[in-house]
Parts: C-alpha cells; sequence; structure tokens
C-alpha cells in the first residue's frame, strides 16, 4: 500500500470511527458521555453531548466523503474538535467518573494520553503534516 493509500484509508477509518461515536452520542451510549461533561459547560450535560454527537457525525461523514481539495481544512477541523473535547477527558479523570471502562484513576490518567493521537491522525491523514 503506497502513502496515499494509507493515508486515505487511515482518514476513512477516523471518519467511521467518528461516525460511530457520534450515533453512539445520540443513542446507547447517551448516559456515558455525560461523564465526560465538565461541569462549567454552561449547558445541560445532555444537550452538551447531543452537540458534540452531531458535531462527530459531521467531521465523520465529512473525513470520509471529502475530496483532495478539502482534506486537509476538515483535517484541521477534526484536530480542533479533538482539542477542544479534551478538557472532558481531563473533567472525567480530575472527578474520578466512571464511564466506557474507565473505572480506575490509571484507566482515566491513560486515557488523556489518546487525545493527542487523534489530533495526529486527523492531521496526519489528510495532509497536514
Amino acid at each position: 500500500m503506497n502513502e496515499k493509500n494509507g493515508r486515505k484509508a487511515a482518514r476513512i477509518l477516523l471518519g467511521g470511527s467518528l461516525l460511530f461515536a457520534g450515533i453512539s452520542h445520540m443513542t446507547f451510549a447517551r448516559k456515558e458521555f455525560k461523564a465526560q461533561v465538565p461541569d462549567w459547560v454552561p449547558l445541560k450535560k445532555d444537550d452538551t453531548v447531543l452537540y458534540s454527537g452531531l458535531a462527530e457525525i459531521a467531521l465523520g461523514s465529512s473525513l470520509v466523503l471529502t475530496n483532495e481539495k478539502h482534506q486537509q481544512t476538515v483535517g484541521k477541523a477534526a484536530a480542533m474538535f479533538f482539542t477542544a473535547i479534551f478538557p472532558g477527558n481531563i473533567s472525567q479523570y480530575t472527578h474520578k467518573r466512571s464511564a466506557f471502562g474507565l473505572d480506575t484513576n490509571a484507566k482515566r490518567f491513560t486515557r488523556l494520553f489518546f487525545q493527542p493521537i487523534l489530533v495526529y491522525w486527523a492531521l496526519k491523514s489528510t495532509n497536514n503534516l
């Protein structure tokens, strides 16, 4: 597989993952996602989960369907989204909220290191790096 095809596969996999996550925000995992919403967010937790789910569906669809002309823009938007939701992961850790099998401080802390990987993935798979 050449580099271009590898990036395309990575972009589509990330997009599909975002689509799945977005759908799960609105359906079977709403309660779990509420555990990640920081208390300082000025919206109801359920509304925040729904809005972020819509954003994930839009970003996921864009990553899967985008043409070469718009890939970098979509990749930057996805990277910004992953950066914007990082405080939710920190909140889950600092408030010791269990969700998605993250039921210990060690697991919640380890989760924090995956967010930069998602930012890198979004940028690398869309020719921003």
